[in-house]
């Protein structure tokens, strides 16, 4: 039950009507206006500014936006739950409701359990392909990708919980240079195995550690019979065996964050895959829409560009799709582009039926976006649609102080480090704590504290504590029944403190909060709300250490003691269902 939701529907309504009499355009588009919660909780339940953003509309038939905004509120206050519907300054409207919603909506928490909040399939809806992590196997996964990678999967998740069927993708880059530099490192290590004595790593090789047991799986393949042999016979047939590794180990350290993938698409078979050259496909694709020609760019003003050539050269029309300037789709060497590659990537998305595709791209990939979102626009004649999301980097810390490198790296802190380190609860919530596209400081002392600055705790510990109350209940009334289904039959108008209404106002508000974050794609959102529900919830707990008779526990009532049980119970199950949203675990208990 999204109350805001079923407020939008009825406001909109009232516009029809007035739009069917005339009285405002046919065209008016009916999902501009917010149902909002008030920022000053003294202005009722809901906010509503349908008559401001309709201001330029209304020139004809009303005199002035706040008339407009009188008609919507007389028709709201004539609704049963509506306790009363005001006019505020130039035309906001302000909603009061009545004890009944709210009863309700504790009512819906506690019945509906899991699925509170859940919206249904919506099979007119495309599906959702969302890419993330896709970093190059060329080694362990190192903190920024695990953003990447915590980002993307929480997305994902809430996708879903929202209604949308989501394919979860990611794109192995095991073609190109870095995967050659990564089999010649490997050999070394095959060598090193064989107990040759290589000396140190040269320039321009991964030094990392975990490349030891790949020259271990190789001598274990091939035994002595690379040995001699040119760099021509060898580099092939050791490449297959080193990527898979590399892979094996990547999905180890996601699955450390309790992340797995559908679909594992590999850059090397949009050549040489069974089907044949699906970039040069992809190219003959757009050229046939005429968006391909032979062509000289200029050189790009203010800044370098390194992919920029002063020759005639194969270019896409990408700024015929909002694109600063055309793009090369070939090399000078006749090879193809990673744009171009990236084209033809995309293009198996959309031949696979996906019309909404969302990637999640580092920050230094930035001035990559337009490009890509030009070539689906016209891949896809305007039928599907690129979200990028870029996560900034991550600068780890501990007590203040910058984390030295990794080992086992070489030149990084791993991923898996981290996860062994301070557990997967707190790297997921901390990495989603901030806006995506927002720098992150992520100190690995600060995340194992017990105390309110750390808001994995602040959040884990405030559902532990609506345990912790059911416990207490049971011991002042043994024989109370904790179970949601008898809970939501308690007398709720019996919560009247000011504490526990606002507590009830909060719970009420997570299907809209679920809503919001899934059509902006910010699952910070979520972290943000459970934080704010959390912090409520245990203010109102150390306000009944001053105030018995705020107590979750009445032993003199049982029936004030089962109404205040069950906004707990609300409290938790609302909490869980974040928490599992976001992938992080609900403990019962915390010591």
């Amino acid at each position: 039950m999204n109350m805001f939701a079923v407020f939008h529907d009825r406001v909109a309504a009232v516009l029809s009507r007035i739009v069917a009499e005339g009285r405002l355009p046919a065209d008016l588009d009916l999902g501009r206006f917010v149902v909002e919660p008030p920022r000053d909780l003294s202005h009722g339940d809901l906010a509503i500014n349908a008559a401001m953003v309709y201001a330029k509309e209304t020139k004809a038939s009303f005199a002035n936006p706040r008339q407009l905004a009188t008609e919507i509120a007389a028709a709201l206050a004539e609704e049963s739950d509506v306790a009363q519907a005001e006019v505020a300054g130039p035309g906001f409207i302000n909603v009061k409701l009545k004890p009944t919603v709210y009863a309700a909506m504790l009512r819906a928490v506690l019945t509906d359990g899991d699925s509170f909040g859940k919206i249904a399939p919506d099979p007119t809806h495309a599906t959702v392909n969302v890419e993330y992590v896709s970093a190059n196997p060329t080694g362990p996964m190192h903190v920024g990708h695990g953003r990447g990678a915590v980002f993307g999967d929480a997305l994902a998740s809430l996708l879903a919980f929202s209604g949308r069927a989501v394919t979860k993708e990611y794109y192995i880059n095991d073609a190109g240079a870095q995967v050659d530099v990564l089999a010649r490192s490997a050999f070394l290590r095959y060598r090193e195995a064989l107990h040759e004595d290589v000396g140190a790593i040269p320039e321009g090789l991964y030094p990392g550690d975990y490349l030891v047991p790949v020259g271990a799986i190789l001598v274990a393949k091939f035994g002595q019979t690379l040995r001699g042999l040119p760099e021509s016979e060898w580099l092939p047939k050791i490449k297959p065996i080193v990527i898979d590794a590399m892979m094996a180990m990547i999905r180890d350290d996601l699955a450390a964050l309790n992340i797995v993938h559908d679909v594992f698409f590999s850059e090397r078979s949009l050549v040489h895959g069974a089907e044949g050259d699906a970039v040069a496909a992809a190219i003959a694709t757009l050229k046939a829409k005429g968006l391909v020609y032979e062509g000289r760019l200029p050189p790009p003003k203010g800044k370098v560009d390194e992919e920029w050539e002063d020759r005639e050269q194969t270019l896409f029309r990408s700024s015929d799709f909002g694109d600063d300037v055309d793009r090369p789709l070939l090399k000078s060497d006749g090879g193809y582009t990673y744009f171009a590659s990236d084209i033809a990537y995309h293009k198996t998305k959309i031949d696979r039926g996906f019309r909404d595709l969302i990637d999640v791209w580092g920050a230094d990939h930035g001035g990559y976006v337009k490009r890509m979102q030009a070539a689906v626009k016209a891949l896809s004649d305007g039928n599907a649609v690129l979200d990028v999301k870029l996560c900034q980097l991550v600068k780890l810390m501990r007590g203040g102080e910058p984390v030295k490198m990794s080992k086992r790296s070489g030149d990084f802190v791993t991923l898996r480090e981290v996860v062994d380190e301070v557990g997967v609860d707190a790297v997921r919530f901390m990495m989603l704590f901030r806006k995506n596209d927002a720098p992150l400081e992520f100190d690995l002392a600060k995340v194992r504290e017990q105390s309110k600055d750390n808001p994995v705790f602040y959040v884990q510990y405030a559902h532990a504590r609506t345990k912790s109350a059911q416990r207490q209940a049971l011991a002042a009334f043994p024989d109370i029944d904790t179970r949601s289904a008898s809970l939501a039959g308690s007398d709720f108008a019996l919560l009247s403190d000011e504490g526990e209404e606002r507590l009830i106002k909060q719970i009420a508000q997570f299907p809209r909060v679920i809503e919001a974050s899934a059509h902006a794609h910010e699952p910070h959102r979520l972290a943000f709300y459970l934080h704010d529900l959390a912090s409520t919830f245990h203010s109102h707990w150390t306000r009944g250490k001053d105030q018995p008779q705020l107590r979750f526990v009445n032993e003199e009532s049982r029936e004030l003691t089962c109404a205040r049980l069950a906004m707990v119970s609300a409290i938790g199950g609302v909490i869980r269902i974040g928490l599992e949203i976001l992938g992080v675990s609900a403990p019962l208990e915390m010591r």
